[in-house]
């Protein structure tokens, strides 16, 4: 940090109590340091790609404070939504305020609070769209980086982390460009679909000096009661199977450090440790078509069974496929999908990632069908290594015919906050500022 920031740059707490961070629901946990961040959690706590259960209150909060940030291993409510920026940064100073002032934002948003009370005669502080008293309901707020970012800034193209790429088309895309890429990608997910687009407000209106809106995309993820026994389930996508079958266990401390989180042991700039690489698929899915298909024929496809979640020689949701005893692709197809996208193989371990996605309904195409599909999302600590080998595998697999990629990109998770003094991005700003002469 710059002797001007700590001296001239308005500190974390002043802000907090001018933009009423103290006060109302969140301001006893505003400092408190993240047990899901630090990989701990609660006792029992949900899985990723577990639906909802509908039983999140308004009033629940993931602290901010952590080594890394919310919105990963976070488990996930049932809204969602991704939209990207142009930042307009020029210099370090410049994307260090802009850095300081989203995490400012950010903290309030997600700890919620009491909107403070201007002059009647100015415009208002909020969007007033969740009242006088904000409730944070399980919002979490995501930042990461696109390789623009850096590419566009000969200050920052030292300092890119060594994977991080533009999404290329694979050869089933038709990509448009107005839906992909982006300097920055702000991950939002929470109890409700109002909780995302005011925070999405708040930062469109606090920020207007340092961010570009570009894209959005909403998703959202079925309700589904927990049952008696109190266990849950994987959602369902709309294509109607269950959408987290075989997910990485984002409860496992030591299995999300070899497969999300980026350690001292990968080759990554230092300032990147604690991130992880963000892939986003903006996936339309051709569901006239796939419900004109047979039963059967979906299940081979996907390699499961569509009402239990089953691998098809087996009998639950959690069973392994045992690919060693249907060499031939006898019960699983060869290239069903999840054998394509798992082979189970010891090669294919350093394969995967976790994923976190969600469903999206955005109205009617002029050719009169649902444009309908999915929001992928995944995290992985070797982008080549994750998506980006998963899905060369999964080129030209039979599930293509149903569905169309058509936006999204690749961005790198900033590490998390650790403490109240800290910032997001503060050290991409510290390793900037070493090579780069920073105004003092």
């Amino acid at each position: 940090m710059t002797k001007m920031a700590r001296n001239n740059g308005t500190s974390l707490g002043r802000r907090r109590l001018i933009l009423g961070l103290g006060a109302g629901l969140g301001g006893s946990v505003v400092a408190r340091v993240s047990p899901a961040a630090e990989g701990q959690g609660p006792a029992h706590p949900p899985h990723v790609a577990d639906a909802p259960t509908g039983h999140e209150a308004r009033q629940d909060a993931w602290p901010f404070y952590g080594k890394v940030q919310q919105g990963v291993v976070t488990p996930r409510p049932a809204s969602g939504m991704v939209a990207a920026f142009s930042v307009l940064a020029k210099t370090p100073k410049d994307l260090e305020a802009m850095f300081r002032l989203l995490t400012e934002r950010i903290l309030f948003l997600t700890q919620g609070g009491a909107v403070p009370e201007l002059d009647p005669r100015l415009p208002p502080p909020d969007s007033g769209i969740l009242g006088p008293l904000i409730a944070p309901a399980n919002l979490t707020i995501t930042v990461s980086l696109g390789s623009s970012l850096f590419d566009d800034r000969e200050w920052l193209t030292p300092h890119k982390p060594k994977r991080l790429q533009r999404m290329t088309k694979f050869r089933n895309d038709a990509l448009s460009a107005d839906i992909c890429h982006g300097d920055m990608l702000l991950q939002f997910c929470a109890n409700t679909p109002d909780t995302n687009i005011h925070a999405l407000r708040d930062i469109l209106k606090t920020m207007s000096a340092h961010l570009v809106l570009r894209w959005k995309q909403e998703g959202n993820v079925p309700v589904v009661p927990p049952k008696p026994d109190g266990s849950t389930e994987s959602a369902r996508n709309f294509l109607g199977f269950r959408d987290g079958s075989a997910n990485p266990d984002s409860n496992d401390v030591d299995l999300m450090a070899e497969t999300v989180w980026v350690g001292a042991e990968r080759d990554e700039p230092e300032w990147a440790r604690n991130g992880t690489y963000q892939a986003v698929r903006i996936i339309r899915n051709f569901v006239e078509r796939w419900d004109r298909t047979p039963l059967r024929e979906q299940e081979r496809i996907i390699g499961r069974n569509k009402a239990s979640g089953a691998p098809l020689d087996g009998g639950t949701e959690a069973d392994v496929p045992a690919y060693d005893k249907d060499p031939d692709g006898k019960i699983t197809p060869l290239d069903a999908h999840i054998r394509l996208a798992n082979p189970r193989t010891p090669e294919s371990r350093k394969n995967l990632m976790l994923r976190r996605p969600f469903n999206y309904s955005n109205g009617v195409t002029k050719s009169g069908q649902l444009d309908q599909g999915l929001l992928f999302i995944s995290f992985q600590a070797d982008l080549e290594e994750g998506f980006i080998a998963v899905q060369r595998r999964l080129d030209g697999e039979p599930l293509e015919e149903y569905l169309k990629p058509v936006g999204g990109g690749y961005f790198y998770v900033l590490p998390g906050a650790p403490m109240p003094d800290n910032y997001l991005g503060e050290t991409l700003i510290r390793a900037a500022c070493r090579t780069t002469a920073c105004p003092t």
